[in-house]
């Protein structure tokens, strides 16, 4: 069967020797004609319309409050999206708007031992987002994003509460980001 297609190809002036690397051309030819774009950071942004972006202080608004949690939260929003976008930070009528508030910071029992004592203590910090975007309102979105690190009870929470929090922020605001920029 393959020496007729061959023959009859010979037929018309093309070589077995064509035949044979023709694949490869049109593989090649596809390969080079299709592009494929992928961002790393996972950011899906036209910045040819969205050049700008409003980011607010999310004040704390929970009955249970470590003090430097809002700062830090703050400070790692802004640098998530500062690092993984191009996005110029403005202070009012940015094409993207992030406000919003820490609504939940508590600690709860996770796990009780053998003895009936508290073994694991879980901390869990929840962020209400109110996400406005100025060039697509149809992706407008009121959200709470939570995280949570647990950590043994025989500890102290003072003892590893900035490590817990640093994680849950860091949690949260990708999150947020992916949320907001990421269109998958």
């Amino acid at each position: 069967m393959k020496d007729k297609i061959f023959s009859k190809i010979s037929h018309f002036g093309v070589g077995k020797k064509l035949c044979q690397v023709l694949p490869l051309y049109l593989f090649t030819f596809l390969l080079l004609s299709c592009s494929v774009s992928y961002k790393f950071n996972g950011a899906s942004i036209d910045y040819t319309k969205t050049k700008s972006i409003q980011i607010a202080d999310f004040p704390i608004r929970s009955a249970y409050v470590w003090g430097p949690m809002g700062p830090m939260f703050n400070n790692h929003l802004r640098d998530e999206f500062s690092s993984h976008t191009r996005l110029e930070q403005v202070r009012r009528n940015g094409d993207l708007k992030l406000e919003g508030e820490i609504i939940r910071y508590e600690q709860r029992n996770k796990a009780v031992s053998a003895e009936g004592y508290s073994a694991q203590t879980e901390l869990s910090m929840t962020v209400n987002v109110r996400f406005t975007n100025n060039v697509n309102h149809n992706e407008d979105f009121e959200q709470q994003f939570t995280a949570t690190q647990s950590y043994d009870s025989t500890l102290s929470l003072n003892s590893v509460q900035e490590e817990l929090v640093s994680k849950m922020i860091d949690d949260i605001c990708e999150q947020i980001f992916n949320a907001c920029v990421a269109n998958w």
